[in-house]
């Protein structure tokens, strides 16, 4: 007689059940099931579920009272007890044999109330950092203001109490610092790893409080079903013409994802040889553009997205603070030709197959930008 096999419990916990890291959660739920595991997924905002394996355990009041207290007191990740209890009380009927968590923050669960529940279970844990909030004192990115308090212990001071998670707290910091270290550190790390997207994000993770934690390295993916060359007219509608193509995409566009570069960019090459696209942009910003730029808001189509990343000449990625940049590695799989920071996880999204140029500033990346259409000549339909 021959034995049943043996299936796995999964629960996965993220703040969306869309977007990136909702996608890659999905994604992962997804393959469980059709390999004949016990998968579920489990979150605090956006959608309503929609299956018998979902479940949104917090509502938007509850979210709008989290953003507020932790406007006033700094401590996010502390309020939603409510919530993190209705969580709980499901993780303790299905009794997971893993538990994924990806993002903690973002005004839906009480993180003291659900390690305290890992610590005291048997289930494996497995945690996607997609950004640097779990060792630090506040903020999800640190790179571009240059701070390295967290390496230590964030104190009173904070550069971005300002940035998200916003807070007035001028002294939530360290004691968010000293509540983390305790909590984060409660599953044996026998029973606990680490997984990020890059070795850029697992190198910080080997300077911070969660050391002892094993650490494994998976990039993230893209579906090159859809991201792969795609003509369509997009040059024609929007009056690039044979211009010199060089596209920007983020959501949402800010200082630390370059924005300022473009703009400065924009204001240094003809534009009647040069054309610059963003994708992204908020109908304010729009409004704001130079001469130069053409600006759209995001699209919801990846398909779209793949025509414009095929249409451009050059795709530019000058931030820092990426802990992967999924965008890079779509346009270059759009086939375009990406170029991004020398030193940032962008450099470990680049494929070895496609065209890629790593700059160190931004002057450098204005000296190759002119020099590439210096040599590229008048564009004959291909690249």
């Amino acid at each position: 007689m021959e034995e049943e096999p043996v299936v796995t419990v999964y629960a996965h916990i993220n703040t969306v059940p869309n977007g990136s890291t909702g996608g890659i959660m999905m994604k992962e739920h997804r393959e469980l099931l059709a390999a004949g595991e016990e998968s579920y997924v489990f979150w605090g905002r956006g959608r309503e579920a929609e299956k018998p394996n979902e479940m949104k355990f917090a509502s938007d009041a509850e979210v709008k009272l989290d953003v507020l207290q932790t406007r006033i007191d700094g401590k996010a990740g502390f309020h939603s007890k409510n919530a993190t209890k209705r969580l709980l009380a499901r993780l303790d009927e299905i009794k997971p044999d893993i538990v994924h968590l990806h993002n903690l923050h973002g005004y839906y669960v009480n993180i003291e109330m659900l390690f305290k529940w890992l610590a005291n279970h048997k289930c494996k844990v497995e945690w996607t950092l997609h950004d640097c909030w779990a060792f630090t004192g506040h903020c999800a990115h640190f790179t571009y203001v240059k701070c390295e308090k967290w390496k230590a212990g964030c104190g009173n001071g904070c550069p971005q109490l300002g940035t998200y998670p916003k807070t007035y707290s001028k002294a939530s910091c360290a004691w968010n610092f000293d509540q983390k270290r305790r909590l984060f550190n409660l599953v044996p790390a026998g029973r606990m790893k680490l997984i990020t997207p890059s070795q850029w994000l697992a190198n910080l993770v080997g300077e911070s409080f969660l050391s002892k934690y094993p650490v494994e390295v998976r990039h993230n993916t893209i579906d090159t079903n859809v991201f792969k060359p795609t003509p369509s007219d997009f040059r024609e509608r929007y009056g690039i013409g044979d211009r010199f193509m060089i596209l920007g995409v983020a959501s949402p566009w800010t200082e630390r994802k370059g924005l300022s570069d473009f703009v400065r960019l924009a204001g240094e090459l003809d534009s009647e040889k040069y054309a610059i696209v963003l994708v992204g942009l908020s109908e304010k910003q729009m409004k704001k553009l130079p001469e130069g730029i053409v600006g759209l808001t995001r699209t919801d189509s990846q398909i779209e997205l793949a025509s414009i990343y095929t249409a451009a000449d050059l795709f530019v990625h000058p931030g820092i603070e990426e802990t992967f940049g999924m965008t890079v590695a779509e346009a270059q799989a759009c086939g375009a030709t990406v170029m991004v920071t020398a030193g940032s996880a962008c450099v470990e999204a680049c494929s070895p197959i496609g065209k890629s140029y790593e700059i160190t500033s931004y002057d450098e990346m204005a000296e190759r930008i002119k020099g590439f259409r210096s040599c590229w000549g008048v564009r004959n339909g291909s690249r």
